[in-house]
């Protein structure tokens, strides 16, 4: 210890030990929330319609209808459903399901604890019925919150290689596999929760995002970074690695208050690679103006005692300016 001590000089050490203080403290009130959490009683209902459909002959429509009427348009008649029964592709979108997910034990594991959390930090919400189902690869619709009720596209999560993705953008295909169904169920929650920007600066919508996944942090702190924002750990890294060039990319050009709405192309949709017009594109994931945002409301976050219902309905302005925001070097 002796031989560690004399590398440091006074004022080194005082600032090494608060690190090490505030670190401490941090852990303590995480422990202290997550016993909290653990605590709270969620009456999770999962209905897992897919399999009730695979198993389910002509004669048991009328009670699937019954029971799951927003799944069956009153436009449709029962031989469309009966003909869907007999399809060779449902049969097999059924199946990959079945293999892939079996007792749905996990994810209703992982569901549960998301659930506690948006209980703690938001006590009125009502817990929504979630209904699993086949979607025919409806991938832009693979989760779907509307009031009490969750559906959840299953087929939608059978993993990026499967050959059901086979066509598809490798940056697509990517986001299909069930380590991100926890967290694309928190970005739909998210979505009831922030306000979209009216505000037409590049900015605005960078911290939007970065307020969802800032939330993603405290409502499923067990997923990896890289599962909430729907990166692979690769390109998790790379973000990392390259914040700072990053961040002065922005500044440097003045893109942070520029109202150009071609920039969200370039850094907030889902691509194969954010468009920075450098030679480093190709090796870029997308959507690195999210990450940025993230960092923003991090940083912010760090910075003040705001709380969390609280941040949500700051001006991203305001969140930039408190935040003191400086990239890691």
């Amino acid at each position: 210890m002796k031989r560690l001590l004399k590398y440091f000089t006074i004022p080194v050490l005082r600032c090494f030990i608060l690190v090490m203080i505030l670190s401490i403290s941090s852990c303590g009130e995480t422990d202290k929330t997550e016993e909290e959490v653990a605590k709270i009683p969620v009456d999770l209902k999962i209905s897992r319609f897919d399999r009730e459909f695979a198993n389910a002959s002509v004669d048991d429509i009328p009670k699937l209808k019954a029971k799951y009427p927003y799944l069956f348009p009153e436009q449709f008649p029962d031989s469309v459903w009966s003909a869907k029964l007999a399809d060779t592709l449902q049969i097999e979108l059924s199946e990959e399901v079945a293999k892939e997910f079996g007792d749905f034990q996990q994810e209703s594991a992982d569901l549960e604890s998301l659930f506690k959390h948006i209980k703690y930090y938001f006590p009125a919400t009502e817990t929504p019925h979630i209904v699993t189902l086949t979607s025919d690869v409806r991938y832009e619709s693979r989760i779907i919150l509307v009031d009490s009720l969750l559906l959840i596209g299953l087929d939608n999560y059978l993993g990026e290689d499967h050959h059901f993705y086979e066509g598809m953008q490798r940056y697509i295909a990517s986001s299909l596999d069930k380590k991100f169904l926890t967290s694309d169920v928190a970005s739909a929650f998210a979505k009831k929760v922030i306000s979209y920007p009216r505000n037409r600066a590049l900015l605005s919508r960078m911290v939007y995002y970065g307020k969802e996944l800032y939330l993603k942090d405290k409502l499923i702190p067990s997923a990896s970074d890289a599962q909430k924002i729907g990166y692979s750990e690769e390109e998790m890294e790379w973000a990392r690695a390259n914040e700072e060039q990053m961040w002065k990319y922005f500044v440097e050009r003045e893109l942070l208050y520029s109202t150009d709405t071609g920039l969200d192309r370039k850094f907030l949709d889902p691509a194969p690679f954010t468009k920075f017009g450098l030679e480093l594109d190709n090796e870029s994931p997308g959507r690195l103006g999210r990450y940025m945002g993230w960092q923003i409301v991090r940083a912010f976050m760090e910075k003040t005692d705001v709380g969390l219902k609280q941040m949500l309905d700051i001006p991203a302005d305001e969140i930039l300016k408190q935040s003191n925001y400086k990239p890691k070097r």
